[in-house]
């Protein structure tokens, strides 16, 4: 398992999808730029007033929050812009700010347009029970 993660944080920062190992920047610094990435945008989100967690059942809720889905829409992105050899300044960080305050921002206003709730069960059928 700590090997798929080292061999992914390598492959983030050393090489890209073509192969080109110009990044120049080091695993750890790729590290740090996901963490600041999460933090930022789940402060984001709890300033936008994001619930912290989904309504109860947890299991069943399609309710966005801060937790779940902020801070995987900001790294997913972010992964997208390092392993295509986009870091900006400061080793990614700036970068990072900006993709997590960018993923907040989405999650909050255009999450259920791009991605709407699935019907009640019982809707449209009818039958009252």
């Amino acid at each position: 398992m700590f090997d798929l993660v080292f061999d992914t944080l390598y492959f983030a920062s050393y090489s890209n999808f073509y192969g080109l190992g110009n990044m120049g920047i080091s695993s750890f610094d790729v590290f740090v730029a996901y963490i600041v990435a999460i933090v930022c945008s789940i402060i984001v989100a709890l300033v936008l007033r994001l619930p912290l967690l989904p309504s109860k059942p947890y299991r069943y809720s399609f309710d966005v929050s801060a937790i779940y889905p902020t801070p995987i829409i900001a790294v997913g992105i972010l992964s997208i812009f390092l392993v295509l050899n986009y870091t900006f300044m400061y080793n990614g960080l700036i970068l990072a700010v900006v993709v997590g305050v960018l993923s907040a921002l989405f999650v909050k206003y255009l999450f259920d347009f791009v991605f709407p709730k699935p019907l009640d069960e019982n809707a449209g059928e009818g039958i009252d029970e």
